[in-house]
């Protein structure tokens, strides 16, 4: 990461992480500003980060290349994709971190950071930066004056990425501008492509899976069927709680292109865009079976699938892992959206769109809570996701199908 303070880099780096992780590389931010409060303390003030401090010069440099040790350490015990979180501010400082990380076979792509935007500084500095420790117990006033002197002290040494750096992406002015430099290869080319869609402004997410089913009161798995008396119910109930979040505010309803999802959001009398890639996840062979029929006619198969869940695809059918991959295009879309969504979707997809939002593991999508006639509102923040839930009404009582 390169950029002045207060400009989105912790941002930019956490939803990448995220990103890359929930796809399955092996993902970590190593960020230097954490280092630096753990080892040299949180309560500093500006005149640390002046460049002609020669103690603070000192201190900064010795917990970058901390911070870089451990992240050199940890590629070569099996981690792929490192994000360097710092100001990176010099040309100096980038090609020390550059050449160490070369001189180890990796490659360096730096993600740079530019916004002129007095307004949108302002915000961030008083929405994220004033919480953070450095300035815990400070009157906000003075705080806000502290960071923009240090802000001062990284600009009078301030160089931005040249051409002739290698790779880089310039994000200018929180995305209205991006500027990409020597980008190749698969995974590259895939970070330009979600940079391209992020963007800082919350709304709320909510995600619901659709009323109960006549086939949740079989406890059958897959199939196209309507909805049950009580999923009838749940999809009024549904109606009534959009109609108390947003009124006739902007709204985006996304489904599956199943019965049961349609059927749950047509009262909210709104067009729906279908996505097959929010389809529940397929049952080949297993299609509108009984997990108690599948324990005794695929035994093989039932115990494949308790060994490891994630991983386990139906014969003919798919795995949790096959359903994140095609759910990218729906993570990428939603990324880009600046209205709220609804999803009204199935538990396995629900489950790994969960996992992505609130930063899970991808591994702990089969074991996520996930039940009928419930809504979650996900509102993410710059630094995680925070969660409600809101329960709609009972359902009658069937086996639910546990995906």
């Amino acid at each position: 990461m390169v950029g002045l303070p207060a400009r989105g880099k912790t941002h930019i780096a956490r939803r990448v992480s995220r990103y890359l992780s929930w796809l399955g590389y092996r993902t970590r931010v190593f960020n230097v500003g954490n280092y630096r409060r753990q080892r040299v303390g949180s309560q500093k003030d500006h005149t640390f980060f002046d460049p002609r401090n020669p103690e603070g010069s000192s201190a900064r440099r010795e917990v970058a290349m901390a911070a870089l040790a451990d992240m050199l350490a940890w590629y070569a015990n099996g981690g792929e994709v490192g994000l360097y979180d710092a100001t990176n501010s010099s040309l100096e400082r980038r090609r020390l971190v550059a050449d160490r990380c070369r001189a180890e076979g990796l490659e360096v792509v730096f993600v740079e950071s530019i916004c002129e935007d007095e307004e949108v500084i302002a915000s961030n500095i008083r929405q994220t930066k004033l919480h953070m420790p450095d300035y815990a117990g400070m009157d906000p006033e003075e705080a806000v004056e502290d960071f923009q002197a240090r802000i001062g002290h990284y600009e009078s040494v301030y160089e931005t990425v040249g051409e002739d750096e290698g790779a880089c992406v310039k994000l200018i002015d929180v995305g209205r501008k991006l500027v990409a430099n020597r980008i190749s290869g698969y995974l590259p080319s895939r970070l330009v492509y979600f940079l391209m869609n992020i963007h800082p402004i919350p709304r709320p997410i909510y995600l619901t899976r659709h009323g109960e089913s006549m086939h949740n009161t079989e406890g059958r798995i897959g199939g196209d069927s309507g909805l049950s008396p009580a999923g009838s119910r749940f999809s009024q109930n549904l109606a009534r709680f959009v109609e108390g979040e947003v009124g006739e505010g902007e709204l985006r309803v996304w489904t599956s292109t199943l019965r049961r999802t349609l059927e749950s959001a047509r009262p909210l009398g709104r067009t729906p865009v279908e996505w097959r890639a929010l389809d529940e996840i397929h049952a080949g062979d297993c299609d509108g079976m009984t997990y108690e029929q599948i324990r005794d006619d695929m035994p093989t198969a039932f115990a494949a699938r308790a060994d490891d869940k994630f991983d386990y695809r139906y014969p003919r059918g798919e795995s949790y892992r096959d359903v994140i991959r095609r759910l990218e295009p729906v993570i990428v879309e939603l990324e880009r959206e600046r209205a709220p969504v609804l999803i009204v979707a199935h538990q396995a997809v629900l489950r790994a769109l969960y996992a992505y939002l609130m930063d899970k593991p991808p591994r702990d999508c089969p074991h996520l809570p996930m039940p009928l006639h419930t809504v979650l509102k996900l509102t993410p923040t710059t630094y995680g996701c925070s969660e409600e839930r809101f329960e709609l009404g009972p359902v009658t009582g069937g086996k639910d199908s546990p995906a």
